[in-house]
């Protein structure tokens, strides 16, 4: 039931949202956040942030950020516990369910503390909520989080983004992909490495695509393993790709998406950024259910051998895998075929081509 307390004409004075990571969790926050920027401007809110994702969503107006920078150990929760010294929130909306998270809501002070069912709950995450969110079964990740407004009494009937773009990021963008030629933009990796498909089969796509006449740009990390797999991926190609690895930030990423036609990728942050920022994506699934965790706006174009993955390697179909089951297993990815891939960039290719 919503909480009475809280009304269009007496909202509340303060809001504490904890998400802190990952990058595509946290722009599934992002629609979460507008809908009570529209339905209560006036409410002061708060978002506890990872340091990466701050990067991303960081600038977003109307919002204070606060950051807890995991890497740092006692001493991130240390400084957070500094800055929300004295302070109390009207309502905390508890996000995630790790561990670590449970600890950092600790530090926060609120009457209302809304958390997960008690189906989605893990960590001891119980003990840190009073208020929990209604059990859904099937839903896709954001819907979950947009479950949160229910016991405010609100409801979230649109998903907007509208994540910033500053101006030197979009020039970054164009200076590498100049013109209007139609793009295809691969993010080959995941921080899951076992959801990241074979180099020698996003060779062959990007090959595919070159030859149709498409641009074709290989973006990813600055990290040591995602250099390298890239390093793998281009010695296979025919066409040489124009590789981005390690040379964009967050922002740089998302301008990179609004000139790209297509992102090609496994599920992972890049996918659901490339989402956020309007752009089509051909994701790759076996390891995880693109229902629960593919772009949210479109997954007409993702490959989904989901179900297949789990047969082979739990023995029974999806439908009785508990939802959100993961089958991140060695060779898991092997079972999407190229040819599946480039069936459906073709697929895609032919709706843009026609597209007035």
């Amino acid at each position: 039931m919503p909480h009475a307390a809280f009304s269009a004409a007496s909202p509340p004075q303060s809001l504490c949202l904890l998400r802190t990571s990952a990058l595509g969790d946290v722009t599934h926050v992002v629609p979460l956040l507008r809908t009570l920027q529209s339905h209560w401007p006036r409410t002061r809110l708060t978002w506890i942030v990872g340091k990466l994702e701050h990067e991303l969503v960081g600038d977003m107006a109307g919002v204070e950020f606060l950051v807890f920078d995991k890497a740092t150990g006692w001493r991130g929760f240390a400084a957070l516990r500094r800055q929300l010294a004295g302070r109390r929130f009207d309502v905390l909306l508890h996000l995630q369910v790790a561990l670590r998270a449970n600890l950092v809501s600790a530090l926060v002070l609120a009457d209302l503390r809304i958390g997960y069912d008690r189906v989605r709950s893990k960590d001891l995450h119980g003990l840190f909520v009073n208020t929990r969110i209604a059990e859904q079964q099937g839903q896709h990740v954001l819907d979950a989080m947009a479950g949160f407004l229910q016991p405010l009494g609100l409801k979230q009937t649109t998903v907007e983004w509208n994540i910033p773009i500053p101006d030197s990021a979009h020039e970054f963008a164009e200076r590498h992909l100049p013109g209007a030629t139609p793009t295809l933009l691969v993010s080959p990796c995941s921080s899951h490495r076992l959801r990241n498909w074979l180099p020698e089969r996003y060779a062959a796509v990007m090959d595919h695509a070159a030859a149709r006449g498409w641009r074709v740009a290989l973006c990813g990390g600055p990290g040591a393993f995602e250099r390298e797999f890239g390093n793998a991926i281009v010695e296979k190609c025919t066409a040489e790709p124009i590789d981005l690895i390690g040379k964009d930030t967050l922002k740089q990423f998302l301008a990179l998406c609004r000139r790209a036609r297509l992102v090609l990728t496994p599920d992972s942050g890049p996918m659901h950024m490339a989402n956020a920022a309007g752009t089509k994506v051909l994701g790759l699934h076996a390891a995880s259910n693109p229902q629960r965790s593919g772009p949210y706006s479109d997954r007409r174009w993702c490959v989904d051998r989901y179900d297949d993955a789990a047969c082979k390697f739990r023995g029974k179909p999806a439908s009785e895998l508990r939802w959100g089951t993961k089958l991140e297993y060695p060779g898991v990815m092997e079972l999407i075929e190229t040819a599946a891939v480039i069936e459906r960039f073709e697929a895609f290719a032919r709706q843009a081509d026609a597209a007035p």
